[in-house]
């Protein structure tokens, strides 16, 4: 693997009736009229069985992360989608020396950090997403067994604001009734533009009312 890119492995994990999902991307950049623009390909992509034991889950990206740094010196990134499971899961990754950065989704306005925990708005991950989708920067390999139902869940994702509140409800085509993927690839493209100084304004997803949706792109 190139020196200059970077894994990030995105984890949104399941309750016992949803699927844990995992992607991995990988983040790189490219110079545009004097600027240095991120890119991301979407490596990998797995839905865990239905029922799968937290330990096993950990073993199975510990595989992961192990098999990356044999690719590159850089360690990869671990970012954990933890609103439904709680701090017990998240610390269980931490003793396995996984160094997680973890998210906790919330209907808000405003990000704030607990440790290695981030809580960020839902709109802020949908408008991270729209960005580098719309913009075709970020791209994902038609190989991938689960390619098509994750660009299904992105071309359906929607938002809507409530403008009294200023709060956030969301509707996602799902296949199955998840919206797994989605999250783990959101998870994962919003700590990859966080961690960049210029790429500020795409941390605030704007919006009037209504709906906003993903338009598909040509790749």
């Amino acid at each position: 693997m190139d020196k200059q890119k970077t894994s990030i492995i995105g984890i949104d994990l399941g309750q016992t009736a949803d699927y844990t999902a995992i992607t991995v991307i990988e983040k790189h950049q490219q110079e545009t009229d004097g600027k240095h623009i991120n890119l991301y390909d979407v490596r990998y992509l797995e839905r865990v069985p239905l029922n799968t034991s937290y330990p096993s889950i950990i073993d199975k990206v510990k595989r992961i992360y192990n098999s990356l740094c044999k690719d590159t010196d850089k360690k990869p990134i671990l970012v954990l989608d933890v609103t439904g499971v709680g701090r017990a899961v998240f610390d269980s990754f931490v003793q396995e020396k996984l160094n997680p950065v973890g998210i906790s989704i919330h209907g808000g306005n405003t990000v704030t950090k607990d440790g290695n925990i981030y809580n960020v708005p839902k709109r802020d991950l949908a408008g991270v997403l729209q960005v580098l989708y719309q913009s075709a920067r970020i791209k994902v390999s038609s190989k991938l067994r689960d390619a098509q139902t994750l660009n299904n869940e992105l071309l359906n994702f929607k938002i809507k604001i409530n403008i009294g509140t200023g709060h956030d409800s969301y509707e996602a085509w799902r296949e199955s009734i998840h919206d797994d993927l989605v999250l783990s690839v959101a998870c994962a493209a919003w700590y990859g533009e966080k961690a960049v100084g210029n790429s500020e304004r795409y941390m605030r997803f704007v919006v009037g009312g209504s709906r906003h949706g993903f338009k598909r792109c040509g790749w």
